[in-house]
């Protein structure tokens, strides 16, 4: 027996309404603003807080600004807003710090081969990947030294104390990154072993370090160090500063990449050992590839606390960013009640535009390595 399931409608169904929105700014609202009572609520107090404090924002940073074309006088007036005049007229003493003025092209050419090598290590597809980070890593130190310290080569001797602003925000910031992070793979490495005195010695540091506040290893290595040292006996206070930060920041950067080796399940470690490698071959060519993936967060982390905390320096007495920011706002020639504002609005935005690059490009290297725990 068959069973004929075919079917031929004989009468046309009545014609149904158009289905609803099913996207568009309207239906975004409804669901993201607008979707409860509570939500609704939210909203307006959210909007309520945006009109009573966007308007004088805006009007003080932009509305009632006085342009880089303006005049002192425009930023003494009664109800001025931040004087971009101030920025514009002090822009250099806020990137070179004291450095001659005549001599500005040395760091120009500092900035332009950081930039350039810094973009052909961090493209994935650039070429030459192993030759531009030994040129980074081993060369362009070197050179930037070089140009910067000058005394070779028939070019002007510039001292330390003259470097300043954001050349000097950058130099810290680089080195301390730059020198920490290896460092702190080998104290990880360290804490990590089964060899009682290197674990021991590395357990010590990293606690040390990590007990003492930042600004205590700074005023130690600028002020306490020198009393210490044999009589004649002078180090660059940059210097010194740099080796403080360098070994402060490796203490946190052992730990994030100590928390990345512990997170690899056991048999990555057995398995490794099975294919007959020795030590340091595993580390390198199976378990650290791992772990840093899988820190990213935590390192980049750790690398935008140490960029900010390059501020710190400028209480030991060198200026950096925020230090030549201080220094000009008492500049009576530009004296103002906005002048002193406005330089802290423009230090935050370029310590801001730096930290936020950073933060975009790690986000990008997890979603590049698929690092993520998306569902």
């Amino acid at each position: 027996m068959t069973i004929d399931l075919g079917f031929v409608r004989k009468d046309f169904i009545p014609a149904k309404p158009a289905p609803g929105r099913t996207g568009g700014p309207v239906l975004w609202l409804q669901r993201n603003l607008f979707a409860t009572p509570t939500d609704t609520l939210y909203t307006v107090i959210g909007m309520l807080f945006l009109f009573w404090a966007v308007p004088p924002i805006y009007n003080y940073i932009i509305g009632h600004a006085v342009g880089p074309t303006g005049t002192v006088l425009e930023c003494r007036a009664e109800g001025a807003g931040a004087c971009w005049a101030y920025i514009y007229a002090r822009f250099n003493f806020f990137i070179y710090g004291f450095y001659p003025i005549d001599q500005y092209w040395r760091p120009n050419i500092v900035f332009v081969m950081l930039a350039a090598l810094i973009v052909m290590l961090l493209t994935p597809s650039a070429p030459f990947k192993r030759t531009t980070a030994v040129f980074f890593f081993l060369v362009f130190p070197v050179v930037s030294f070089y140009l910067l310290n000058g005394g070779v080569f028939g070019l002007r001797y510039v001292p330390t104390g003259e470097w300043g602003g954001l050349m000097v925000t950058l130099i810290i910031s680089l080195v301390g990154i730059i020198c920490s992070f290896p460092i702190g793979i080998l104290l990880a490495l360290g804490r990590q072993s089964k060899m009682p005195i290197i674990k021991t010695l590395c357990v010590m540091f990293i606690e040390l370090w990590r007990a003492v506040p930042l600004i205590s290893v700074l005023f130690m290595a600028s002020i306490m160090l020198p009393l210490f040292m044999p009589a004649g006996t002078t180090v660059d206070k940059l210097l010194r500063a740099l080796v403080g930060v360098t070994l402060f920041t490796s203490a946190y950067v052992a730990e994030t990449v100590r928390g990345g080796l512990q997170a690899l399940p056991r048999g990555q470690y057995e398995a490794a050992a099975a294919l007959g490698l020795g030590y340091w071959k595993r580390m390198y060519f199976i378990i650290l590839p791992q772990a840093l993936k899988h820190v990213i967060p935590g390192l980049v982390n750790n690398f935008i606390a140490l960029f900010k905390d390059t501020s710190l320096v400028s209480i030991v007495g060198i200026f950096d960013l925020l230090g030549t920011v201080q220094a000009a706002s008492s500049d009576i020639d530009w004296a103002s009640p906005t002048q002193a504002i406005t330089g802290y609005l423009f230090a935050g935005f370029m310590f801001w535009i730096f930290c936020f690059a950073m933060s975009r490009y790690s986000l990008w290297m997890e979603r590049r390595l698929d690092t993520g725990h998306k569902r």
